[in-house]
């Protein structure tokens, strides 16, 4: 396939069967037809407001209609749109405001306040789209509502050379965004598009158009139940609009997972999107609750997160599905998918993707041979790098020989067969004593313990070993942690420096709504936990 734009494709779509139902939310049903005009209308006002090709421009908007319309609306003009976490108080939307110079910002009316103070005094202004959701009016933004009865039109093509910004999470520090080519994007996910509902990739526009209103297509109506800002359900969603499919949202700010699970029933939902355990547990246990299964859903797809396999066998007993488990980042792959479709695949192998190798830490490509440790690493099709920051794309994105490479740094174990055992972040191994301690591998026999509902595993600072493993743990509902259970139950499995010296106690671990936990927070809270108790002890 060569060079097919989600926004050209989209637009196909849309005149091809214009009443193809593409969003359904509670309230509303928005046919492929209004999605393109509104998108249209949209860009139209983009472009009045100065936005062009290589521009950006902000939405602070949970999962609704107006995402995707103005999403749709900045890939046709050639405008850059990036995502920012609704959830993040104003001085940190300034800040991905200023980092990303976008020009114009769009917000639901609930969160006009924060819209507000995060644009104010930037030079050169921010224009603001207001998005009427009870909240009260904003000042000063043009209403979306306004701007769609002007009406306007989709250009006849999208130009090319535009690009993408994906924002990692932050989890370790500020977020970066990451630049894809919109040129090459659908082309990087062609397999999480075509290939996983058993379709040859198109070679052109018109064979994509052909596939999408081909009444012999697997009908696909996604329910993303993360935050559309999280790149899986992001690329998820485009997907299943590149399919024409329909997207099931539930728009609410805050996940109601009773509202989630009629929606999935009354519009037989086929595939969900989750962000590992931290949604597909409450997701299931819901489930699980309701009694009714789910008969419709053929596929459960995450990526980026713990997804457990315990979880993964209480959701095949709700029906016929296959889970998918992308190890992918925003920064490039998939490097590798674990597949389940049945609790008799369990437990599930990472089998490694065309592209994929493992490396050395001095970048010498290693045999995969059964236990052979290294650096993954993935050569395809991949973004230009990090935005305004080539010193770090060119560690991320190393040339080695003839081909460029994205490492974001994750170790793993080759079994030999084609699988791998993930270990984690290079960044997050704790190296004690001259012994590198992968936090995965910790966390994996943390949570096989009874009494664990969730845990992250860090390096705190020791005068004698560099650093001791740490651990900071959730108990489940109701229930109390012995630590000297807990700690016989890892000798019988872990070597002795790998467990941890320290434990610390919390009633959650705050993770984000795409399930990541903030590690430089956690360790700030278990060091002044620690300093605390030494003192105490003077």
């Amino acid at each position: 396939m060569s060079g097919i734009h989600y926004s050209d494709l989209w637009r196909g779509i849309a005149a091809a069967d214009p009443e193809r139902p593409a969003i359904i939310t509670r309230r509303d049903t928005m046919t492929y037809a209004r999605f393109a005009a509104e998108a249209g209308a949209l860009a139209r006002h983009l472009r009045a407001q100065g936005v062009g090709v290589g521009d950006a421009a902000a939405l602070l908007l949970y999962n609704r209609t107006e995402y995707l319309t103005f999403f749709w609306a900045c890939l046709a003009i050639g405008a850059a749109p990036v995502a920012i976490n609704y959830r993040y108080r104003a001085g940190e939307v300034r800040s991905l405001l200023e980092d990303s110079q976008a020009k114009v910002l769009i917000a639901p009316t609930s969160l006009g306040a924060v819209a507000q103070e995060a644009a104010a005094g930037i030079d050169p202004p921010v224009a603001l789209i207001s998005v009427d959701d009870g909240g009260p009016a904003l000042a000063g933004a043009a209403a979306y509502a306004d701007i769609v009865a002007g009406g306007g039109a989709l250009p006849p093509a999208a130009p090319r050379g535009a690009h993408l910004r994906l924002y990692t999470g932050g989890t370790t520090g500020m977020p970066k965004a990451v630049v894809w080519e919109m040129d090459t994007l659908l082309e990087a996910r062609r397999h999480s598009t075509w290939g996983v509902i058993g379709i040859e990739p198109p070679a052109d526009l018109a064979g994509a158009v052909r596939i999408a209103t081909d009444p012999t297509t697997p009908r696909v109506a996604t329910l993303p139940l993360p935050p559309m800002l999280h790149g899986t359900a992001q690329s998820m969603s485009m997907g299943t609009l590149a399919l024409g499919g329909t997207l099931v949202l539930h728009d609410e700010a805050h996940l109601d997972l009773a509202a989630a699970l009629r929606l999935v029933h009354e519009h037989r939902v086929t595939r969900l999107v989750v962000a590992g355990d931290a949604v597909a547990l409450p997701f299931v246990e819901a489930v699980e609750a309701e009694g009714r299964g789910l008969p419709h859903v053929d596929s459960i797809f995450s990526s980026g997160m713990r997804f457990g396999d315990a979880v993964k066998r209480r959701l095949h007993a709700q029906g016929d599905i296959m889970i998918v488990d992308l190890l992918a980042s925003s920064e490039g792959g998939p490097f590798a998918f674990g597949t389940t479709r049945s609790a008799d695949d369990l437990p599930a192998r990472f089998m490694l993707t065309p592209g994929t190798v493992l490396l050395s830490e001095d970048n010498t490509e290693i045999p995969l041979e059964p236990g052979a440790l290294g650096i993954l690493a993935f050569r395809g099709v991949l973004p230009r790098g990090y935005h305004g920051d080539p010193e770090k794309t060119a560690r991320a994105f190393p040339t080695i020989g003839e081909h460029r490479y994205v490492v974001p740094g994750d170790w793993a174990r080759a079994r030999g067969d084609g699988s791998i055992e993930l270990l984690g972040r290079l960044s997050a191994v704790v190296n004690t004593g001259g012994e590198k301690v992968f936090p995965a591998e910790v966390e994996e026999q943390l949570l096989a313990h009874p009494s664990v509902a969730d845990a992250v595993v860090f390096g705190l600072p020791h005068e004698r070993f560099g650093e001791v493993v740490s651990a900071m743990i959730v108990p489940v509902e109701d229930a109390e942690i012995d630590l000297d259970a807990l700690v016989s139950h890892l000798d019988e499995h872990l070597a002795g420096y790998k467990k941890p010296r320290h434990f610390f106690i919390r009633v959650s671990l705050e993770r984000s709504p795409t399930g990541k936990v903030e590690l430089a927070r956690v360790k700030a809270d278990a060091s002044r936990e620690r300093d605390a108790s030494r003192q105490g002890a003077r």
